[in-house]
Order: structure tokens, then sequence, then C-alpha cells
């Protein structure tokens, strides 16, 4: 991949929750590459979230720079949000309208045609069979529908780039297959997608290169397919480096 495109730039990214407190986050340096899975792990409350959260605006940050697919989202946000995809881990949706509802809203907000938008939509139901409950109330949806749901919303615009949080939490074994069966398909498109997660077999398994942070900061950067090699035991290792102050 090294030829491949940079659509996600992080650099030395800080950000604070009030102005005498700490850094929630702290000199954090990322990128994605064109065709690739990364993953952002660690425990709850390491920072992940808020790394997330400042890539995709939805947070101010206090130093640093985040480009998605060169637009600097700082002073190009439009440009730089009309290029990602996002699914929070809080599923905030429109549950008056239904699913085939929201997604044409979404598909409004980004100006996608009335034949691209129909394609797409015949597409995913295959992927993801919420077959007729498309139809139905997003409040009758249960978690796993409601993380298709918000799948499909997310990508109606085909973004070259999507940013889940915690995807896997609360999924049921067959939903979370499809979701990682996509995931690989649609990076395997030219696209990157990044998620963050402390499910480490997924991450294993399933991204090229994993940040592991804790305490705002980023400890290691690693080559999934690199460490693979290496036979070692990919949690026993997670956890001897996110461990290493409790121990001492």
């Amino acid at each position: 991949m090294s030829n491949a495109k940079k659509l996600i730039e992080v650099e030395n990214l800080y950000k604070k929750y009030t102005a005498k407190g700490n850094y929630a986050i702290e000199d954090i340096s990322l990128y994605g590459n064109e065709g690739e899975i990364i993953g952002i792990l660690g425990h709850n409350g390491a920072g992940k979230s808020t790394t997330i959260k400042c890539m995709t605006g939805i947070h101010l940050y206090d130093k640093g720079l985040v480009k998605i697919c060169g637009y600097n989202i700082a002073e190009e946000d439009i440009l730089a949000k009309s290029n990602f995809g996002y699914v929070t881990d809080e599923f905030t949706l429109f549950e008056r309208m239904t699913g085939f509802e929201y997604i044409n809203f979404l598909a409004d907000v980004y100006n996608v045609s009335e034949e691209d938008r129909k394609a797409r939509i015949e597409e995913f139901n295959k992927v993801f069979a919420l077959g007729e409950a498309l139809y139905t109330l997003i409040s009758s949806y249960s978690h796993g529908m409601k993380q298709k749901i918000s799948i499909m919303g997310a990508l109606i615009h085909q973004p070259k780039v999507f940013i889940l949080d915690e995807p896997m939490v609360g999924l049921d074994p067959y939903t979370a297959n499809q979701l990682k069966n996509f995931i690989k398909e649609y990076a395997k498109r030219g696209n990157v997608v990044m998620f963050s997660s402390h499910n480490l077999d997924v991450a294993s398994k399933l991204c090229n290169r994993v940040y592991i942070i804790d305490q705002g900061k980023i400890l290691e950067t690693i080559d999934m397919q690199q460490f693979n090699k290496t036979k070692k035991d990919f949690e026993k290792y997670f956890l001897s480096i996110t461990q290493r102050e409790a121990r001492a």
C-alpha cells in the first residue's frame, strides 16, 4: 500500500474539555490509506471516542490537524464531512421515521440522485437483510437493526471514509459477522474504514493497522499482518503495554 492515497490524516491532536483540566487526548497522530481497515484500541476512557469526535468535527480540538480526503475539517468542514460516513455508539436516529424514510432523508442531505439511492438501498438491504422492516418505524427496531440502518444512512452517499465508534457492542453473532464482512468489502473498493473498539479479537483479525491508546496517548502503532506472523497472543500483548503503570 506504499502508493495508496491517504484519506485520513491526523497530526499532533490535542483536546481538553475544561481550560484548567488535563488533556483528554494528547499528541495523537494517525492515518488511513485507501483500501485499509484501521483500529483505534483502548480500555474504556482511554480516549478513543474523543479522538473520533474530534476527527468528525463533533468536538473542537485545541491543537493539531485533521484532514479527510485532503480537506482540513477545521477550515473546510462541509467538504471534509461530505467525504465520510460516521456511525456513533449511541444510534441517534429519528425514531418516528421508517428506516426507508430515514435513509431517504440522508440521501436528500447529500444530494444523492433518485436513481443512485434506489440502487444503493437495494444493495444495502441485500447485505443487511432488513427486508420489510425497512418500511416500519425505527422505534420498533432492535439494537442490531438500528445499527444496520445507521450504517445504511451513513453510506448512502458512498463516502471514501467510513468511521465507526464501537461498532460491535451489543450485536448478535450473525449481525456482527455481516458487519465484519461488509467492512472488508467496503475497504476493498478503495475506501478506508476506521473504527474504535475494545474487542481485541475482532481488531486483530480485521485490521491492517491498529493504534493502541491509553490515558489519551498513543502507546503503540502495530502493523497487524506483521504482528500476526510473530504468533504472539495479541490480547496478552495489549494488556502488557496498557497495564505497565498498574504493575509498577
